[in-house]
């Protein structure tokens, strides 16, 4: 399977740049396409189809691919794969029922093939704000599909407006759904990880009082105090305009521990004032323990670029392309470390590349589990085998 990366910052650069890729008898079947929500994501789609490409999409919040970082552009990913290889589904949210839906794709995935594997993509927000529930989608998935089904993937971004995401094909889009470009895993191989890097600051926490996404209290405490002292912001507790989101733009993350053993990143994503609580992207039970994490540094980069050429020792062949799927929340804190990532990543590879930063994140731990992340790196490399 051969790969091409390629950009563009309308419609126009991107069928200059796809008749450039072609010039050689390149012909791709499919395209798998990251787009700020500012583009006209349907001409792309069109221009795409009127070559024979279909394509698997989603929104960004920001995108890029070799050698090249973007906000506000258009990556595209093209394989000259098999059509039998592979197929494209999409299921609408229909009443808020994230587990139906999911179980409707796992049903069609496993209709196509024997065992599937995929890449997956869902409405990061949608309906002026909400946010999807992406642990319901990979509960359910891997209730369905089995413990051992392999998919890596993001939540679609809207550029950090937090209003409307959307995924899509050439014949399709959605504002609440899901979309899963899946593979013959006979024919198709995906090896890759979900990692963070974050190190843990001081002592274990507890989370003592919780509903849902609301943490109330954290060792006993408030659990907005506990935080805004963590990030020395204690002189903004009693101030009602403070908002972590906007005010901060950046939001230092958990570690928390998982029964499995693997850790998980939950980020604080703003505060309820009406209840004093500390509203999360990922639901903290009480009782669950975690660490605040310390300040960024070179570290982070480096353990992902790690772990990846670890992975790819292991394997005998080489790759034909490279997604990444990383969480809207690195840049902001990590800064040009998120770029040391993404352009390591490509070079541990080697291989064609494209990737987007994400409001949530799907992929395996190291030797864990499939899971829902936020605030991770994930990163797969796909393989005709």
């Amino acid at each position: 399977m051969r790969a091409i990366s390629i950009k563009g910052r309308s419609a126009e650069e991107i069928q200059e740049a796809l008749l450039q890729s072609m010039a050689d008898g390149f012909a791709p079947a499919l395209a798998i396409v990251f787009i700020s929500v500012k583009l006209d994501r349907k001409a792309v789609c069109e221009l795409l189809s009127r070559h024979g490409i279909e394509v698997f999409g989603a929104t960004s919040c920001g995108e890029f691919i070799n050698e090249h970082q973007s906000e506000g552009e258009t990556v595209v990913l093209l394989l000259d794969v098999s059509p039998e290889y592979y197929t494209i589904l999409m299921e609408d949210v229909e009443n808020d029922d994230v587990e139906k839906a999911a179980s409707l794709l796992a049903e069609k995935a496993l209709h196509r093939f024997k065992t599937p594997t995929f890449l997956l993509t869902c409405s990061g927000t949608y309906g002026d704000g909400q946010y999807f529930d992406g642990d319901t989608l990979v509960k359910t998935l891997v209730r369905e599909l089995g413990e051992d089904c392999v998919f890596f993937g993001g939540m679609a971004g809207d550029d950090w407006s937090i209003m409307n995401s959307y995924v899509f094909t050439h014949q399709k889009e959605s504002g609440y759904g899901i979309a899963a470009l899946v593979f013959d895993a006979a024919k198709i191989s995906l090896h890759g990880m979900a990692t963070h890097g974050w190190k843990p600051l001081g002592i274990t926490r507890k989370v003592t009082k919780s509903s849902g996404n609301k943490i109330y209290s954290i060792d006993g405490k408030p659990a907005v105090e506990m935080y805004l002292k963590y990030l020395g912001m204690t002189e903004k507790t009693g101030d009602e305009s403070f908002d972590i989101f906007k005010d901060l733009s950046i939001h230092f993350p958990f570690i928390a521990k998982r029964k499995d053993g693997e850790t998980i990143i939950k980020s604080p994503r703003s505060i309820d004032r009406e209840s004093g609580a500390l509203i999360m992207d990922i639901e903290m039970e009480e009782g669950s323990e975690f660490h605040f994490t310390t300040p960024p540094d070179f570290e982070i980069s480096e353990e992902i670029i790690s772990e990846a050429t670890t992975l790819k020792n292991s394997l005998t062949d080489k790759p034909d392309a490279l997604l990444i799927f990383s969480c809207a929340g690195r840049p902001p804190v990590l800064g040009p470390l998120t770029i040391m990532e993404n352009e390591g990543l490509a070079k541990v590879w080697q291989v064609p590349m494209a990737g987007f930063y994400t409001y949530g994140e799907f992929g395996r731990t190291k030797n864990g589990q499939q899971h829902f992340h936020s605030g991770m790196c994930c990163w797969v490399a796909l393989k005709e085998k």
